[in-house]
């Protein structure tokens, strides 16, 4: 997500979110966050018009903007302060907890996780099998039965 787009989400001026992640630079690595190249930056407005509507958001922008992947969003949401970053924060961190109980609650898909990485050296071999196995079950389950009826 670019900049001002987060900036609009929580509520802030996107020059405020900026010096924020500029403050809290190490906290913001290459797999986070990074700037737009003057040439993206130019490409991504060429190719979206909404960038320009009403003159906002983005028209005279003086620096390229952020783009941040998921985990930039999450640590943004820790670096910003106002009530509607702080409540961004504390809802990334109670899915991850329920994300973690679900995972370690759920033995079952852990066991089967495990016996295909013993059967196959690939992922994506795995991961087709197992598809191939659900949509022959659903299959299975909508075939009409034969045989004897009263």
């Amino acid at each position: 997500m670019l900049d001002f787009d987060l900036a609009e989400m929580y509520g802030t001026e996107t020059k405020r979110l900026k010096e924020a992640v500029r403050r809290n630079i190490d906290r913001f690595p290459s797999d986070f966050m990074f700037e737009l190249t003057p040439e993206e930056y130019k490409s991504l407005r060429t190719q979206f018009v909404t960038l320009e509507k009403d003159g906002l958001r983005g028209k005279h922008a003086k620096y390229p903007p952020f783009a941040f992947t998921e985990q930039g969003v999450a640590m943004l949401s820790s670096v910003l302060n106002s009530e509607k970053a702080i409540a961004v924060n504390i809802a990334i961190m109670r899915a991850f907890v329920a994300i973690r109980n679900y995972a370690l609650t759920y033995t079952g898909l852990a066991q089967r996780l495990t016996e295909l990485e013993i059967r196959f050296e690939d992922v994506e071999q795995a991961l087709t099998l197992l598809m191939r196995e659900r949509k022959d079950k659903k299959e299975w389950e909508k075939r009409a039965p034969i045989g004897f009826k009263q």
